[in-house]
């Protein structure tokens, strides 16, 4: 049995697409059976007639046979030509099938959207790219998963999502990322909590020497955060730990402790004044928002078109 190589490239070792004519010589040879007429093959086409005429002859030294006889009267197939009719017609009919087989794939693909997203993205910032994508293609359903960037990695490599968006430092193996935004991260204290009196700040050493209410290991948040702090002997061990921004928020607000999270997440609490932002001296909490996906897949469909729009509104 041949390899898959040789059965293409079949005797001499020419490759096969150097001896069948192209599908479009093949139709135009269809289109002169069917109409007996060289001309009204070419209009039918969209063609003009000499163009329709240099097809036909580089398709006759191709295959090294007379296909069509011309006369005054009108043009028609050789015996050769009828033979290569017929089998012209089952290779534009495995063609037209193979075409509608990968509409239906591509139909299949964009009638649904599975997007993974960190918490920060997934509650402030997606709903708005959501609402766009659903203007564009209203026929695609879209489901999210909403979980830290260790868990948005973890369901893209399982190929349980199409894209996924992450606020983290690392990116694992396997994913290919493009910079969405950025964000900056907060410390964030209670109205009646001492920093919050504190006009010259907080240092970089105090705030890690300090039991924070912090999100949980695998967060962006938390991995921009000890990375930062790194310097200044790492973080305390943390008062609490919650999965959840909103968790954070409401443990604060209860003057259990500051936090750091990010800016986009607290933009509200800070102009109602439920949470104050303590300065932070020496040290900037500054973080890319990226989107992922799996290495070599670049986004198709309605996964392409909501990376567009997250491109715009940066």
């Amino acid at each position: 049995m041949g390899t898959p190589q040789a059965d293409a490239e079949g005797a001499g070792g020419t490759p096969l697409h150097h001896r069948v004519p192209d599908l479009g010589a093949l139709e135009l040879l269809l289109a002169v059976a069917r109409l007996g007429s060289l001309g009204r093959a070419a209009r039918a086409q969209g063609i003009s007639q000499p163009a329709a005429s240099s097809r036909i002859r580089a398709m006759e030294r191709q295959l090294g046979v007379a296909l069509v006889e011309r006369s005054p009267r009108g043009s028609r197939l050789t015996g050769a030509g009828a033979l290569v009719t017929d089998w012209a017609r089952q290779v534009v009919e495995a063609a037209e099938a193979f075409d509608a087989g990968t509409q239906a794939l591509r139909g299949r693909r964009d009638s649904r959207l599975r997007v993974a997203a960190s918490m920060t993205i997934a509650e402030y910032l997606l709903p708005g790219w959501l609402v766009a994508l659903r203007a564009q293609r209203p026929g695609t359903a879209v489901s999210l998963l909403a979980g830290n960037s260790r868990a948005v990695a973890e369901r893209l490599l399982a190929g349980e999502a199409d894209l996924g968006f992450v606020e983290g430092l690392d990116i694992p193996a396997g994913l290919d990322t493009a910079v969405i935004g950025h964000d900056r991260l907060v410390v964030v204290a209670a109205p009646a909590h001492p920093w919050a009196r504190r006009r010259s700040g907080v240092t970089a050493d105090e705030l890690a020497g300090t039991p924070l209410i912090l999100r949980e290991r695998g967060s962006g948040t938390r991995q921009v955060l000890d990375a930062a702090l790194a310097g200044a002997g790492g973080l305390a061990a943390p008062l609490l730990e919650l999965s959840s921004t909103t968790a954070v928020k409401s443990a604060v607000v209860s003057e259990a402790a500051p936090s750091v999270l990010s800016e986009l997440a607290v933009r509200e609490e800070l102009a109602a004044r439920r949470l104050v932002e303590v300065p932070l001296r020496g040290l900037r909490l500054g973080r890319e928002l990226r989107a992922v996906w799996p290495a070599g897949q670049r986004p198709a469909g309605p996964a392409r078109d909501l990376l567009g729009l997250t491109r715009r509104a940066e």
